[in-house]
């Protein structure tokens, strides 16, 4: 992606991106006579793992939705690996996990991988190392609707993991489960990574952000800032991410009373 660099003031809102293996350019989602994405902008590079972090509302779903192809979309254009999202194509390249649960109840974990292998023509064993990526070896034999919550997440997140996708668009896959899970699955984030699949993973806790590569800020559906982790602490002088999250909030507001 690229990085904007300056003072608080100059960069936030200027989040712009050519290139990449996902492009986003001018994208405009209208919901209820709403734009929810207001001609927003980016880009993500292969072989990252890229945050998109922002308080629940702001339109991270939304964006996600519209990169793996299933948000109607108002104006401006998605591309994915070269080819407008959701094309067929697609289909087997690109990975997601959404919030909303995405397996079936009365089938068993092992059973659910199974059926979703068999529609992306992955090979059988696929499934035993998803379950190993998640942790959910002991459960395969269990039917998801006894699983925890966290459990079921992880299920989700099993299938999306699925074949050979060269991108995996998760949103808030580690919502619900404990601290060590959470560490091991951003470890696998990383791995994934390293063997040059992109991740763009979506969060709203804000001590996730120092697990990313980079990261987009995003507030009412438009960017803040977009950077390393690093460079976001430098431009705006904070020493965590909440709290420069927070300095270009008050930048933004500042800037939005000076043009009311």
């Amino acid at each position: 992606m690229t990085s904007t660099g300056g003072t608080v003031s100059e960069t936030a809102g200027a989040v712009t991106g050519t290139g990449g293996t996902v492009v986003v350019d001018g994208l405009l989602v209208v919901r209820g006579g709403n734009e929810v994405l207001p001609g927003v902008s980016c880009s993500v590079q292969p072989g990252t793992v890229t945050g998109l972090l922002g308080p629940s509302g702001c339109g991270k779903t939304t964006l996600m939705r519209a990169i793996v192809g299933v948000q109607r979309i108002a104006g401006g254009s998605v591309q994915v690996l070269g080819m407008p999202a959701g094309s067929a194509p697609l289909r087997g390249r690109v990975g997601y996990r959404s919030q909303a649960s995405a397996v079936y109840a009365d089938l068993t974990v092992a059973e659910n991988l199974r059926y979703f292998a068999a529609v992306l023509h992955a090979p059988a064993s696929d499934v035993d190392r998803a379950l190993a990526d998640v942790d959910l070896a002991p459960q395969a034999n269990q039917l998801v609707g006894s699983l925890s919550g966290g459990q079921l997440a992880r299920v989700s997140l099993a299938s999306a993991l699925l074949g050979a996708p060269e991108v995996l668009v998760l949103d808030e896959p580690t919502v619900g489960l404990d601290p060590v899970l959470r560490r091991d699955l951003w470890a696998l984030f990383h791995r994934l990574a390293d063997a040059g699949i992109t991740i763009f993973v979506s969060s709203h806790v804000m001590d996730e952000a120092t697990r990313c590569n980079r990261l987009f800020l995003m507030r009412t559906g438009r960017f803040l800032a977009e950077d390393t982790p690093a460079g976001l602490l430098r431009q705006t002088g904070a020493d965590d991410i909440e709290t420069a999250f927070l300095r270009l909030i008050d930048a933004a507001r500042e800037r939005e009373g000076a043009s009311a």
